[in-house]
């Protein structure tokens, strides 16, 4: 469907707001509780032989759709997103667990303008972001962008980040001349999946991300959705093209969009 957008060369290692909305400051859950590995569990399926169980990741990819299973830990942080993004929306929802995060951000995508649901975005991510993580920002903001920053940013996200994107891995790229493993490879995005929208993938995720990453690590990212698998890179390092350049704007949504609305290119309905 659409125009393949082309990933960069890489190669697997071992290894937005309006000014009124002022949530309440909170403490955010540890970093520490997203570093313990879930179960994963088999679930039937209709199409039992599109069945593919991961053991050592937090998910079963089936021939139609990713199930999960998050720890308790995960299920913890997660509510507190979703708390975040509905306080920062002025909007209730009582769907549980991840799928309340979506349609939040579904409702908001509906609302809001494409620059106001960037901003409502990078609102959301500085009113989740815990005291203690403003903190190492703060230090490593202090550091000049180095082969180390981008490599661990990269081994960061794969970690700390599985519940919200999904499995993802460090891939090796070449950056001005050398290799480095600064490349997050997701396999399949969860976010992406459950809301089964471009446009949201691109304003509320994309865009804001890097954006939020580059003002608060002065390092550019460039995240490079691939609409055909929903697998997604993030390069640490590379500057993102102009949105008017950038083929992730130039695709076609999905037929069965979950938001049900156009983007900046035709919806497929």
């Amino acid at each position: 469907m659409g125009t393949r957008i082309h990933l960069s060369p890489a190669r697997a290692s071992s290894i937005p707001a309006r000014s009124h909305w002022k949530p309440p400051h909170k403490q955010g859950p540890s970093t520490v509780s997203l570093l313990i590995p879930s179960n994963s569990v088999t679930t039937k399926h209709n199409n039992d032989h599109g069945l593919k169980i991961h053991t050592r990741n937090n998910y079963i990819a089936t021939s139609s759709k990713t199930i999960y299973r998050d720890n308790w830990l995960e299920r913890i942080v997660i509510s507190y997103l979703s708390k975040t993004v509905q306080e920062t929306a002025g909007m209730k929802n009582n769907t549980p667990g991840y799928k309340a995060i979506v349609a939040v951000s579904a409702a908001m995508f509906r609302k809001l303008s494409p620059t106001e649901q960037r901003a409502f975005v990078l609102k959301v991510l500085e009113n989740a972001v815990p005291g203690f993580a403003i903190f190492m920002i703060k230090e490593m903001r202090l550091m000049p962008q180095s082969k180390f920053t981008r490599e661990f940013l990269a081994i960061f996200t794969t970690v700390a980040f599985r519940w919200l994107v999904g499995p993802s891995e460090v891939r090796e790229l070449e950056l001005e001349g050398k290799k480095e493993r600064n490349v997050v490879h997701i396999t399949k995005c969860r976010f992406l999946e459950e809301a089964n929208c471009v446009g949201m993938c691109t304003n509320l995720c994309k865009m804001p991300t890097q954006e939020f990453i580059k003002k608060t690590f002065g390092i550019p990212v460039n995240m490079v959705p691939n609409f055909d698998d929903m697998s997604c890179e993030i390069i640490f390092g590379q500057d993102p093209p102009a949105e008017e350049d950038d083929p992730a704007f130039k695709e076609p949504c999905y037929k069965l969009c979950n938001s049900k609305q156009r983007h900046n290119a035709s919806c497929i309905s």
